[in-house]
């Protein structure tokens, strides 16, 4: 991704407070967000069409998220995954050194569910 375009040149891990992986499940798909939190509390999500959006709080952007269907993948468990046909440890987020790399991952198409 180009630095100039890049909302998050110049930041280190440690400058969010804490991040967290969502997902969605549509018919045959696995779609992803990443939600990170600034220590100011601001709020910032990364979707699947590479598109970080910008919240005020983590409870406005957790909430925009729940609105689109998306679940937290801390708060999943085997039944959750059964549901999309995948066990709980194939669920493993997107990962990269930046969001050029992470964009590609961020949908991924399964097979018909049983």
């Amino acid at each position: 991704m180009n630095e100039e375009n890049d909302i998050y040149a110049g930041y280190e891990v440690k400058d969010f407070e804490s991040e967290q992986w969502w997902l969605a499940t549509p018919e045959h798909l696995l779609v992803w967000a990443r939600l990170r939190v600034l220590h100011s509390g601001v709020a910032h999500v990364f979707d699947s069409h590479g598109e970080t959006l910008t919240y005020e709080s983590e409870d406005i952007a957790r909430a925009a998220l729940m609105d689109a269907d998306f679940r937290s993948i801390d708060g999943m468990d085997d039944d959750d995954a059964e549901i999309v046909g995948l066990l709980l440890e194939e669920l493993q987020p997107p990962h990269g050194e930046d969001d050029e790399d992470l964009l590609p991952q961020m949908i991924r198409t399964l097979g018909p569910r049983h």
